[in-house]
């Protein structure tokens, strides 16, 4: 069971994802700036957002979290068929959707209908994903990074190869890419042990890789923990988003939980590029070591989003996620 404590971490996983995909929806794409400049939720953005309102970012996190609360925390067929079925109905009106995402999904819906069938399935995403690698080169984008919170929740009590392994999984959906499965991982065991401790630290992984991966990836966090947020330009790729949003939390860390908190979604959101994605991962690893306590009570009841959804909810689903 979970302490008080450690619930009140949990809840600030998926409520601080949201709080940094809604505070950076407004600038997405735009360049970096400077500590002169605010950062709000300002609306806007490349899918022309209500103030306050998440992005592609929750949304797909949220449907993570449904299918496992449905599933008592068990990454079932069932479970990963709902993930893939729900982004593709998702995907047809949502104002913003990962190129890549949208790619393996419309995929996945041709291979179902070449084999007579109404629904796509997990095998469909998971070959589709692949076949979108193959042909473009490339699928290290940041889009299954973005959504792992809901992962770290349901997988509380397992031990963290699993949690790593599940996370991988989830992100194969949609991301066939090796390094987007690492960067999944690593993020996902380090929210799974700020929930648990408090702790920031995205090393914790490291011991579940292969020895030159394990290399690679240190001197990646090593990197961002000696860099600005400005300077991962290519935030996009799923490397650069992880060493942003750690970049963000590692070079602000003055400070009362709360200051820290916000400052880290502000640096996040002021590095410029993909801001609402790179808050969103940033925000669901603080938001797990700080709790739902530190989080400004005003970003909280200011957010929102599909489907149709407060932070009352996205509390309501991190409880079921922990609890069973």
């Amino acid at each position: 069971m979970l302490s008080e404590a450690q619930i009140d971490r949990s809840l600030g996983s998926m409520i601080g994802m949201a709080c940094g995909d809604a505070l950076g929806a407004g600038y997405e794409f735009q360049p970096a700036f400077g500590k002169q400049f605010p950062v709000s939720m300002i609306g806007g953005g490349l899918g022309d957002f209500a103030k306050g309102e998440w992005t592609d970012d929750t949304s797909m996190a949220i449907v993570i979290a449904q299918a496992l609360a449905e599933s008592q925390g068990e990454l079932s067929d069932a479970a990963l068929d709902y993930m893939v079925r729900t982004w593709a109905e998702w995907a047809l009106t949502a104002p913003d959707v990962g190129n890549q995402t949208r790619a393996v999904l419309s995929s996945a819906q041709s291979l179902a209908q070449a084999d007579g069938r109404t629904e796509i399935s997990w095998q469909d995403a998971m070959k589709s994903s692949e076949l979108v690698h193959q042909r473009t080169g490339r699928s290290g984008g940041n889009g299954s990074l973005m959504r792992t919170a809901p992962v770290a929740l349901a997988f509380h009590e397992h031990d963290e190869h699993e949690t790593y392994e599940a996370a991988v999984r989830v992100s194969e959906l949609t991301h066939f890419d090796i390094e987007a499965g690492e960067a999944c991982g690593l993020w996902t065991v380090a929210i799974q042990h700020a929930i648990h401790t408090g702790e920031l630290d995205l090393r914790r992984g490291l011991k579940l890789l292969e020895s030159d991966r394990a290399s690679v990836w240190s001197r990646r966090i090593e990197s961002a923990e000696l860099g600005t947020p400005a300077q991962f330009t290519q935030n996009g790729w799923v490397v650069e988003a992880l060493q942003s949003a750690w970049c963000s939390i590692s070079t602000t860390s003055n400070g009362r939980p709360s200051e820290h908190l916000v400052a880290a979604l502000e640096a996040a959101v002021r590095g410029g590029q993909d801001t609402d994605t790179v808050a969103a991962i940033a925000g669901s690893l603080i938001g797990a070591a700080y709790g739902k306590a530190a989080i400004p009570t005003q970003w909280q009841t200011s957010i929102h989003g599909w489907p149709g959804l407060r932070a009352k909810e996205l509390e309501e689903l991190s409880l079921a996620l922990t609890s069973h």
